[in-house]
């Protein structure tokens, strides 16, 4: 019989494995039975589970999956770029020269290989990104000397989440395994607002995350108001979004929603001004 052990991707057989997971650490529990605490591949939550739940999944499961990941990373950038052509084309007709400079991201992301992807999605766009696979419980601690060393339009605070106790205590902030480090670093962010007076776009949150609280703490975008799984690609579909939106537009969920995994049940949010600036030239 297979033992399961770090780094193995598996599934959860209670759950019809409909979920890949990265084993990130088994612990022991007071009674000697061991539960592992894993991280989804493609979408943003974390779990945990009995080790006699978990079966590692097939190499061609695992590759089918990453290659849906990549596919949909590469449609994005092709959709994305064939529209910032489309606007090109446009003005051309008019003889003007467009000088164009979109908003810069700092993100912050618990996950080392979403993180790595991330920075690559953002490069493919011609987007200015500064990416650090910051632990969620770090990056409450390390945002301010971040936000001051590069000052940024627009900030991402992600990694994993999930309720431990899915569907129920909902204003419970202990029912979240890591709601309450992006609340507080959400904290920290305003604070370097209101010292800087900088017009900073925040999203916030993972999957099944505190939504209310991460707005109320200062969130222009978070997840999730409904509890439920987010996209690795929703918190960058934002992002992006905002950079590149011009900023005399406001812009608001339903901007975005369509290109969301689960729309507004899993993302919403104030909404805030695009961060791209346009200079036409006669």
């Amino acid at each position: 019989m297979y033992k399961i052990k770090k780094g193995d991707i598996v599934g959860r057989v209670s759950y019809g494995k409909d979920i890949l997971f990265t084993v990130e650490k088994i612990v022991k529990r007071m009674d000697g039975t061991k539960v592992a605490i894993l991280k989804g591949i493609i979408i943003r939550i974390e779990a945990d589970a009995d080790i006699e739940d978990l079966v590692p999944m097939h190499k061609h499961q695992v590759k089918t999956n990453m290659r849906s990941l990549e596919d949909k990373l590469e449609n994005k950038v092709k959709k994305a770029n064939n529209e910032d052509n489309k606007k090109t084309e446009k003005r051309k007709l008019f003889s003007r020269e467009i000088t164009s400079e979109y908003g810069t991201i700092l993100h912050l992301d618990g996950d080392m290989r979403y993180a790595e992807k991330s920075l690559k999605y953002y490069r493919k766009l011609g987007l200015t990104a500064i990416v650090r696979n910051i632990p969620e419980n770090k990056q409450e601690y390390v945002v301010m000397d971040l936000l001051n060393k590069y000052n940024p339009d627009i900030l991402v605070i992600t990694g994993h989440d999930g309720m431990i106790k899915n569907g129920t205590a909902y204003n419970d902030i202990y029912n979240y395994r890591n709601s309450k480090y992006f609340i507080r670093t959400v904290s920290q962010a305003k604070k370097w607002v209101n010292m800087t007076g900088k017009d900073l776009v925040i999203f916030a949150g993972a999957c099944q995350s505190y939504y209310e609280a991460l707005v109320a703490a200062g969130a222009n975008f978070a997840s999730s108001p409904a509890r439920v799984l987010i996209d690795f690609m929703d918190p960058l579909v934002v992002a992006e979004k905002v950079a590149t939106t011009e900023n005399y537009k406001y812009i608001t969920i339903n901007d975005i929603a369509d290109e969301l995994r689960d729309g507004t049940k899993g993302i919403n949010g104030i909404g805030a001004r695009g961060k791209k600036l346009t200079k036409e030239e006669s």
